[in-house]
């Protein structure tokens, strides 16, 4: 079904790995033109030259990246279709030990980065009449793991805003809406297993959590995030999905 987002622009942040490479992927393949919006260089040129995109290096936590990217994008393409917040990091501590740094690296990374990019993408969206802004939320916005604090509350807090945004700027053609995984096979949840004694265990029993047997792959969280910047999706907005194989739908005795 190539060319379901032929001729969109969209920046899609944290594109040098996992689910975010998974997306600039799946954009390019649709058709449409892709900012790589990366911090690492190494990677997100790696991506960019994949997909004959265009890598813009940015710190999501850095205003002036933030603006650069925007910039860069206009400059460029002339529009901004779609925004793809991706960029993040899993910050899990129990809460009477975490670091209060930690609080703050949690919240500039999973929260307020993406309101930053989103205000940075609002003009030229508003200008156009037409936008879709797609939040990389988790099902940790839904439910708590214990000693995952605070990661629960700034993804809780993109959901909020995913929701509030929507509706803020319905009326003038632009959709906000978010995603949330559960588990997927990406650098970041392998890093995670590879903390425990035995990361291949430890692999298993995130496994053994969901009904199909097995965790996501970032391709199947693509495969949405496509669908929520297409055309294919004008009347959702405000809504999150939630893309983990049925796991918090199941009752665990």
């Amino acid at each position: 079904m190539a060319g379901r987002l032929q001729d969109k622009v969209a920046i899609v942040t944290g594109a040098g790995q996992g689910i975010g490479a998974a997306i600039a992927r799946a954009y390019a393949a649709e058709g449409a033109q892709v900012v790589v919006a990366e911090l690492r260089p190494e990677t997100g040129r790696a991506v960019a030259a994949q997909i004959g995109g265009l890598f813009v290096a940015t710190d999501v936590t850095v205003q002036a990246d933030v603006e650069g990217c925007a910039a860069a994008t206009q400059e460029r393409f002339g529009r901004i279709d779609i925004l793809v917040n991706n960029a993040g990091a899993n910050v899990f501590h129990r809460p009477h030990e975490m670091p209060r740094s930690e609080w703050a690296r949690c919240m500039a990374l999973d929260l307020e980065a993406c309101w930053a990019m989103t205000e940075a993408v609002l003009p030229a969206m508003r200008a156009q009449g037409a936008g879709a802004v797609v939040n990389i939320a988790s099902c940790h916005g839904f439910q708590i793991i214990p000693h995952t604090f605070p990661y629960p509350v700034a993804k809780h807090g993109l959901i909020g805003m995913t929701r509030a945004l929507g509706i803020e700027y319905a009326a003038e053609g632009i959709r906000v809406n978010a995603i949330a995984p559960g588990y997927v096979d990406t650098e970041i949840a392998q890093a995670y297993w590879a903390g425990f004694d035995d990361p291949a265990a430890e692999r298993r029993k995130a496994e053994r959590l969901h009904p199909p047997g097995r965790i996501g792959r970032p391709e199947e969280v693509a495969m949405t995030a496509v669908f929520l910047g297409s055309d294919e999706a004008p009347f959702v907005n405000a809504e999150t999905i939630v893309i983990d194989g049925g796991r918090s739908a199941l009752f665990h005795d």
